[in-house]
């Protein structure tokens, strides 16, 4: 009798068995509840073969009645346990299945097993290596399964090292000939980089199947092994999807767009899979980058035509595509389409982007405010935006709002705006942003760094310069010395730009075409012609330079100064490139300082044959005569400069304070503190010529009585804006005084007068070089 009974429970364990098997094809929660109902019902004695089952149900329909079953059962066995470690395991609940493993009276290799892929799952890959070296140390051998997930993990950490001792036990175990566990490990290695571990493991694998090849041609891919990849490829004797995709997205990574475009039509015409997210991303990204928007609309238009689901990856790169192809209209209509699935920041910048280059900042500012989730990226791109467009007001503004209510500034971010502060030359708004670097622990990083160095020579502030470029002695790159040789070189620091341009050799690092005109602009502005002569011929045969015109002008600039003209001539004419506007306008401006009228009407003809409308060309032959005293040919000059309606470049100077920028121009009488400038203005005047000044009236070109040349000089826009600066600074603190053209001899007299006479360091950017007075003289020892 009992036997029957026993029989009769076990036949109706099975039939319930069945049916909870059944209803995990539906996965439909109420049938489970309705089955485990009917069993209490019933009576059925619960065995631990139904009530596994039951938890197994509760498990892959919605887990919390798994544990309240596993709670309730009368005898459990290693299957239960296992089973209900499963259940957390999977749902990635990791916490609660290391408590569940820890109260198992025993372990057997699924309950390892299961813990080492549930933390796979979640991303614990660390963890997961440890755990599968304790669970041989406790003794329990790992199977197949056990081997495929560590071997996971090692290959999402690159974790060579580890990778290669659990090859050991794979070994050591015999699992080597098992597809599967051969598969992961080519994994691995690829992964890790072991390219010849790699080649090993595929070798020796008897029955190679499709993610085998595959997982050898993404290695190749990674590695830029792009024909041993195709040849592995075409040995294949079965593609799956991920085959072609391999072959696609390698070939647009590497910038091989149109064999990515060609292996797609390949595929198209050669199989019959559809492609998926991925094949469309990597042809979309590649028709993006050659500008072939005629290919994008038709792989659009079978996007459209098949009904596929253009969210996320593959929205993305559409928005992408027609961005850069000009259709901006239809990328902004995507965009809208797209806005409430996954719109990357990729897709935004390069939106962002084709309004940039169109100069239409307007309608990706309204993008950007329309983005809910908007991470340091896309603040990072509007605000670069801003600054490609000159509109550094706007992208200050912007930096403040993100600071307020964004998310923390990177290195990018930091590097946008110090851009700003050089090009605005604001030494105040620079110290802000280093501030702000030095908070976000990013004022180290290369690029910061960079342009923390630009931002303080720009600012003239060379000492703080300096300073940034010492602190990242053990990271600097090429950028960084370069910076560094052209701050010097700006502030007529040339013999120091010189031996730190030395000591960039003398560590190794390769000088690049930028590095040259610093290097270059350092000889310029100290007069070292024989060194700037060696240095241009270091340039091209020791570092194969080509010379460029910015470095073509820097050596006619270098012996014009010197007042070698005739060999400055004779260089233009035998330069490497055709002569341009910057070579001829360099030679001009040497015949201006030394009075070659002659060689002055060679010069500007020639520049004005290139550029009719150059203003700078009459003005500088204009003042060439003047200098000469030959007022009838400079007036018939700028006779012919109103003729025909060329505008001469007007002067001023600008200083800023408390971070509002104040322009003067030349007898400027706009300024509210007008007539508090004038008079200091006036006292100063009085003051340095008590001292031994004397006013160059040669620097006023024009045809005038004494008297007036005096009171024009007096009023030139550099000495306003020193006035207004000393009316408005503390005593004793520095200005600095910004100008858009070269400073005339009577100012640069004037100044050295000035900074002994009020006892401050008076610093002025012209537009050449920076001159730092102090106590009576000039950092560029009058030679500029």
């Amino acid at each position: 009798m009992d036997n029957q009974n026993s029989q009769s429970f076990g036949s109706q364990s099975h039939f319930y068995v069945s049916f909870i098997q059944e209803s995990l094809k539906s996965k439909d929660r109420f049938s489970i509840k309705l089955i485990h109902g009917r069993i209490i019902k019933s009576g059925v004695h619960l065995t631990a073969f139904l009530m596994n089952n039951l938890i197994n149900g509760y498990a892959k329909t919605g887990f919390l009645y798994a544990r309240k079953v596993f709670d309730v059962m009368p005898v459990r066995d290693i299957s239960s346990w296992n089973t209900l470690l499963s259940v957390y395991s999977k749902q990635g609940v990791i916490n609660e299945a290391r408590s569940i493993f820890n109260e198992m009276p025993c372990r057997d290799s699924v309950s390892w097993t299961t813990m080492i892929a549930g933390y796979n799952y979640v991303g614990r890959f660390q963890v997961a290596i440890r755990m599968f070296i304790e669970m041989v140390g406790a003794g329990v051998l790992p199977t197949q399964y056990t081997f495929t997930s560590v071997l996971a993990s090692c290959a999402e950490i690159r974790a060579l090292y580890e990778g290669r001792r659990v090859h050991s036990f794979v070994v050591k175990f015999g699992w080597s000939s098992y597809v599967s566990v051969a598969n992961s490990l080519l994994n691995m290695y690829a992964k890790s980089g072991d390219t010849n571990a790699a080649r090993i493991v595929f070798d020796r694998i008897t029955v190679k199947n499709t993610s085998s090849w595959n997982t050898l041609i993404s290695l190749h891919m990674q590695t830029g092994q792009v024909d041993l990849a195709l040849a592995q490829f075409e040995q294949m004797n079965a593609r799956d999807i991920v085959s072609w995709n391999s072959m696609i997205t390698g070939y647009s990574q590497h910038g091989f767009d149109i064999l990515a475009l060609n292996m797609f039509s390949k595929m198209l015409e050669e199989s019959s899979l559809e492609p998926d997210r991925y094949t469309l991303a990597s042809v979309l990204s590649a028709c993006a980058k050659l500008g072939e928007l005629n290919v994008g609309k038709q792989i659009h238009a079978r996007l459209i035509r098949t009904e596929f689901d253009t969210s996320g990856a593959v929205g993305n790169s559409l928005i992408c595509m027609y961005s850069r192809c000009g259709s901006l209209d239809i990328a902004r209509k995507i965009l809208e389409d797209n806005r409430k699935s996954s719109v990357n920041v990729i897709a935004f910048t390069a939106l962002l982007d084709g309004y940039i280059k169109l100069g239409d900042i307007s309608p990706a500012r309204k993008i950007f405010d329309s983005l809910k989730d908007r991470d340091v990226v896309v603040w990072t791109a509007m605000i670069v935006g801003y600054v490609q467009n000159g509109l550094n007001d706007d992208a200050m503004e912007l930096f403040r709002l993100m600071v307020k209510e964004g998310p923390d500034p990177n290195n990018y971010t930091l590097a946008a705006m110090l851009s700003v502060c050089s090009s605005m030359a604001s030494l105040n708004h620079g110290k802000q942003i280093h501030s702000a670097a030095i908070k976000a622990g990013e004022a180290l990083s290369v690029s910061v760094s960079n342009a923390l160095i630009t931002m303080y020579a720009k600012a003239g502030d060379i000492s703080c310069a300096r300073r940034v470029f010492d602190m990242i002695h053990l990271n600097r790159d090429t950028v960084s010395w370069t910076s560094m040789i052209l701050a010097l070189a700006q502030h007529g620091l040339g013999n120091e730009a010189l031996q730190l341009y030395e000591n960039m050799l003398a560590l190794g690092m390769k000088p690049d075409h930028i590095t040259y005109v610093g290097v270059l602009t350092a000889c310029t502005h100290v007069g070292l012609v024989a060194q700037g002569r060696s240095y241009y011929t270091m340039m091209k045969e020791m570092h194969g330079i080509e010379p460029t015109s910015s470095h073509c002008a820097c050596m006619i600039d270098l012996f014009g100064r010197a007042g070698l003209l005739e060999e400055a001539q004779d260089f233009i004419e035998n330069m490497p490139i055709e002569p341009d506007v910057i070579a001829w306008g360099s030679l001009l401006a040497s015949c201006r300082v030394h009075k070659k009228v002659e060689l002055a009407k060679v010069a500007a003809d020639r520049l004005l044959s290139i550029d009719p409308e150059n203003s700078g060309a009459y003005s500088a032959l204009a003042n060439v005569y003047s200098a000469c005293g030959k007022w009838d040919e400079a007036a018939k000059i700028r006779k012919s400069m109103k003729h025909k309606q060329v505008k001469k470049e007007q002067g001023f100077s600008w200083i800023q304070i408390k971070n509002i920028v104040h322009v003067f121009g030349v007898e400027d009488g706009l300024h509210p503190q007008r007539d508090a400038i004038y008079n200091t203005m006036e006292k100063i005047w009085k003051g340095i010529k008590k001292m031994g000044f004397i006013p160059d009236t040669e620097s006023v070109l024009h045809d005038l009585d004494y008297e007036v040349k005096e009171q024009i000089l007096r009023h030139h826009s550099e000495k306003l804006a020193i006035a207004f600066g000393l009316i408005n600074t503390p005593e004793g603190t520095a200005l600095r005084i910004m100008k858009n053209l070269r400073v005339c001899n009577d100012c640069h007299s004037a100044i050295k007068f000035i900074s002994k006479l009020v006892g401050r360091e008076i610093i002025v950017r012209d537009a050449t070089r920076f001159h730092h007075f102090k106590g009576g003289s000039c950092s560029c020892s009058d030679y500029w």
